[in-house]
């Protein structure tokens, strides 16, 4: 990973701790610990929140609310962009531009806002680039 700064859409970090993702399990959580070891990583507040959703109410076998809550603790040490009123406005525009759903594109705006170079998400084309942003699909084959 060197120094490149990559930020994390809410699934990879999801199978990251969801043990029945399987081979996506392993492949999100060596992602993350590449980018724990690197200090690369950007992460906003909406991926915090979706990431506590889906893990305490979503995936087949829920996390207890305090480990998830430990776990967003955690990753407080990496850089956490705030999506604020110029975010929106941002995501509004990329929505606008590429035809994105609203979410996504703040998921772009955020990335982008934070420094990252690459975005890692299975939600958008692999390869596809926003800017200086690339879409990197950490699953794909």
């Amino acid at each position: 990973m060197n120094d490149e700064r990559a930020f994390i859409d809410t699934n990879v970090i999801v199978y990251a701790y969801d043990r029945d993702a399987a081979r996506k399990h392993d492949i999100a959580r060596d992602l993350l610990i590449r980018l724990w070891n690197s200090g690369g990583g950007v992460i906003s507040a909406q991926i915090l929140q979706e990431f506590f959703v889906t893990v305490t109410k979503k995936i087949e076998i829920p996390l207890p609310a305090s480990s998830a809550r430990e776990i967003i603790e955690d990753f407080l040490t990496w850089d956490v962009v705030a999506n604020d009123g110029e975010t929106v406005l941002e995501a509004i525009d990329w929505q606008a531009r590429e035809k994105l759903f609203f979410w996504d594109a703040l998921v772009i705006a955020a990335a982008i806002k934070g420094g990252a170079e690459i975005l890692y998400s299975e939600d958008l084309s692999d390869g596809r680039k926003f800017g200086n942003l690339i879409v990197r699909n950490p699953f794909a084959s």
